[in-house]
């Protein structure tokens, strides 16, 4: 018997490489006219120069003043405007540091970074000058925070840890407390564990409630040398207290600041609102999904207070998201991954 002819192996068909868009390569001159700020500009060992070139992979080259940028062309383009800013705040006697220029290249991704310095156009630039230093916003989205800290009178400081709520807060408190636009400071959270039981506290009333405020006392020694601190708490200008302790007061000439809000009670978030007294400032920090209570976020007084009192008159409401975290860049990985997409 004939045999069959064996069947003809089918080659699984593979599709021509599509063609790869081609990168556009670019090279750019900047020159500094300020010699004696090249070396804080460049840092130690070039390691600024080091930084932005390995985050936007760029090679930068340092002739005397001038610097010469190759690379791709949008990640030239925005090498440039980074060093720019880099040098501008120099000239401002503004400090850099890796923290800072890691912000500077984030935001060199925005529309326009020109834009993030100036309160509008041609203004005067947005900073909080405090005795220690002066801060500059280090994301858009602080820009604008910043702003409505000089402008409404009690704020919604929304988002994830890391994004600056509570620090630009404490050191604007801090800013109209020194020039004495207000008369004392009050900083207060809810005295809620996060997530573990602590059990029995020794010590007297301070003893007990320091430890749930200590994020509010390292922003204040941020801000302000530790002995004027001491001075100022001795005395009553700055006060730190849980909210607990609010009820029954009026704050007039203070600037006030809640801290972890998303850890009230709606019945505790309407009695601090309403201790807002003359010539006075509020702002109102939290996360509204980290809700340590019992109960969870159906109780958070925060969330309540935003649905109800956004766009009212007087009320500004900032909105963080992880891509405003100024912390190490990992800690914005982070959020996002535990997070996902904002909401």
């Amino acid at each position: 018997m004939a045999r069959k002819p064996a069947p003809k192996a089918h080659r699984a068909f593979t599709p021509p490489p599509s063609p790869q868009r081609e990168v556009r390569r670019a090279q750019i001159d900047i020159s500094f006219e300020n010699q004696s700020l090249l070396g804080a500009l460049f840092g130690q060992f070039d390691a600024n120069l080091v930084q932005v070139e390995n985050r936007l992979g760029v090679f930068i080259a340092a002739r005397g003043n001038d610097l010469h940028i190759e690379g791709p062309e949008d990640s030239v383009a925005r090498a440039r405007d980074v060093l720019n800013e880099m040098y501008d705040r120099l000239s401002q006697g503004q400090d850099l540091d890796a923290g800072a220029i890691e912000s500077l290249i984030s935001m060199s991704n925005e529309p326009t970074l020109d834009g993030i310095m100036d309160a509008e156009p041609k203004g005067p630039p947005i900073m909080i000058r405090t005795r220690r230093k002066t801060i500059v916003p280090r994301s858009a989205m602080q820009a604008t925070y910043m702003r409505s800290l000089t402008r409404d009178d009690i704020i919604f400081a929304l988002g994830p840890a890391g994004t600056g709520k509570t620090y630009l807060a404490v050191a604007q408190a801090v800013a109209q407390l020194i020039n004495g636009s207000v008369q004392r400071l009050i900083l207060s959270r809810p005295a809620v564990e996060a997530g573990e039981k602590l059990g029995f506290l020794p010590g007297d009333m301070k003893d007990k409630v320091d430890p749930y405020l200590r994020p509010l006392y390292d922003a204040l020694y941020d801000c302000m040398p530790p002995e004027q601190v001491e001075r100022r708490l001795a005395s009553g200008e700055i006060e730190i207290a849980p909210i607990a302790f609010m009820r029954g007061r009026t704050l007039a000439d203070a600037f006030v600041i809640l801290d972890e809000a998303q850890n009230t009670t709606r019945e505790q978030m309407k009695m601090f609102l309403t201790r807002f007294g003359q010539n006075s400032r509020m702002v109102v920090c939290g996360d509204p999904r980290q809700v340590d209570i019992p109960g969870g976020d159906g109780m958070s007084g925060l969330a309540d207070a935003v649905g109800k009192l956004e766009g009212v008159d007087g009320f500004g409401t900032i909105r963080f998201t992880a891509a405003d975290v100024v912390r190490h860049p990992i800690v914005g990985r982070i959020v996002e991954a535990y997070e996902g997409p904002a909401a």
